[in-house]
C-alpha cells in the first residue's frame, strides 16, 4: 500500500522535474519510479551509501538520500544526475514522501503502533481502538526483548533480527537508536522463563555469528494482553540495567531472576550511602585491594568454606585465615560468621550500585 502512495508522488513530480527518479526500500526493491530505474548493482550501492546517513550523497552518477536518520536505510530516494536540479528534486521528494509515510505509519503500520505502546504515547481507550483498526490481537501473550549492542562500530543488527523473526504481523523489531533495539515477540503459548532465555540466547549467538558484535538481552515477563506490553518493556529495560551492574558477565538478563539486585536498585542513593557508612565504621570498602576482593568473592562462592577456598586460590589455609583477619581489622566484619558475611555481601553490592550511578553522572 505504501508503494502505491509513493508512486502517486513520483508520478505527480515527474511533471515538474525533468529527471529520472524513484524510491527504493532497504532491500533495494524499487517501490516507485518514473522510468529508467538503475541496475541492481547500482541500487545496492545507493542503499548502502545512504545507510546511517540522512544527508544528500552522490553515488554512481545519482543523487541519493535516505528518508530518515535511522541506522538502516528504510527508504531511499534516488535522482539521476548530480547537478543543482537533481539535489532540489531529491530533497523535494524526500519531504513529500515522508509526509505520506508518516500518515501511512500512523494509520496502517503495526510496527509504529507497537512503538507508540512502549513509549507510552497512547491512552488505554485509543490503544484498544487502534488495535482493532489494525487487526492486532489484544489478548495474546507476548514477551519483550531489549537488545543492547556492547561493541563500537557502525554495523547494524536490525536486518539480522528481522531475518530471525520475519513475521511482521506478529513479531515487531523496533530501533531505539544504533545501539538499542526492542523485539516484541508473540508467543504461541505461555512460555516459561527457560524457553524465553533460549530465544534470547539464539539472538546473542546469531548476532555474534553474523556481525561479530556482542549484545546483551534484557528479558521481560510475559505480557498476557496488549495493555501489559508497556510494562513488559520497562521490565526488560530494568533487567538490562540491574543485570549489567550486578551480573557483568551475563549476556542474558531475565527480569524474573534479578535477585537482591532488584531490591538494591530501587533504593534511594542517600539511603545506600548511609548504609555503607553504618556498615564500614572502621574503613571504606574502596580501600580493599584487588587480591582482597578476589579472596572475598571466592570465599562467598564456596559458601564460606575455608579449606575449599584456599585450595582454589592455591594458597595455604593459614594464608587465607590471615587475609580474613586482615579484612576484619579493616572493616570490622568477620566473614567467617554467617550474619556478618551476609551484611558484607549486601554492602559490596550496594557499593557496586553507587559506583555504576556515579559513572552515569
Amino acid at each position: 500500500m505504501i508503494s502505491k502512495a509513493f508512486q502517486n508522488i513520483v508520478t505527480q513530480m515527474a511533471d515538474v522535474f525533468p529527471k529520472k527518479f524513484g524510491i527504493v526500500d532497504s532491500h533495494g526493491l524499487v517501490l516507485a519510479n518514473n522510468g529508467g530505474e538503475p541496475t541492481g548493482d547500482i541500487i545496492e550501492n545507493l542503499v548502502y551509501a545512504a545507510t546511517n546517513n540522512d544527508k544528500l550523497l552522490f553515488k554512481d552518477g545519482y543523487t541519493v538520500r535516505s528518508m530518515s536518520n535511522k541506522p538502516y536505510a528504510e527508504y531511499v530516494v534516488y535522482v539521476e544526475g548530480t547537478d543543482e536540479v537533481s539535489k532540489y528534486c531529491c530533497n523535494s521528494i524526500v519531504v513529500a514522501a515522508n509526509n505520506v509515510r508518516h500518515y501511512y505509519d500512523e494509520k496502517y503500520d503495526k510496527n509504529n503502533f507497537m512503538q507508540n505502546i512502549i513509549f507510552d504515547n497512547l491512552l488505554s481507550f485509543d490503544l484498544h481502538q487502534k488495535a482493532r483498526e489494525l487487526h492486532v490481537d489484544i489478548d495474546i501473550p507476548r514477551a519483550v526483548f531489549y537488545i543492547k549492542v556492547l561493541d563500537e562500530g557502525e554495523v547494524g543488527i536490525y536486518d539480522v533480527l528481522r531475518n530471525m523473526f520475519p513475521d511482521k504481523e506478529r513479531d515487531f523489531v523496533i530501533n531505539i537508536d544504533t545501539k538499542n533495539l526492542v523485539l516484541i515477540k508473540e508467543l504461541k503459548e505461555v512460555e516459561n522463563s527457560q524457553k524465553l532465555e533460549e530465544t534470547a540466547q539464539a539472538i546473542v549467538d546469531t548476532v555474534n555469528a553474523e556481525t561479530m558484535l556482542t549484545v546483551c538481552v534484557g528479558l521481560s515477563t510475559v505480557a498476557y494482553n496488549i495493555d501489559q506490553i508497556n510494562n513488559a518493556y520497562k521490565e526488560a529495560q530494568i533487567a538490562l540495567e540491574v543485570g549489567k551492574v550486578f551480573d557483568e558477565e551475563k549476556y542474558i538478563l531475565n527480569y524474573d531472576n534479578l535477585g537482591i539486585g532488584r531490591l538494591i536498585y530501587q533504593l534511594p542513593i542517600k539511603l545506600c550511602e548511609l548504609f555503607l557508612q553504618e556498615v564500614f565504621k572502621k574503613g571504606d570498602i574502596s580501600t580493599l585491594d584487588d587480591e582482597t576482593i578476589l579472596t572475598i568473592n571466592k570465599f562467598f562462592e564456596n559458601d564460606l568454606n575455608v579449606s575449599e577456598t584456599s585450595r582454589q586460590l592455591f594458597v595455604h589455609r593459614n594464608t587465607l585465615v590471615y587475609r580474613l583477619e586482615k579484612i576484619y581489622k579493616l572493616t570490622g566484619l568477620d566473614l567467617r560468621k554467617f550474619d556478618q558475611a551476609i551484611v558484607f555481601k549486601v554492602a559490596m553490592m550496594v557499593h557496586k550500585y553507587l559506583e555504576s550511578n556515579s559513572m552515569k553522572i
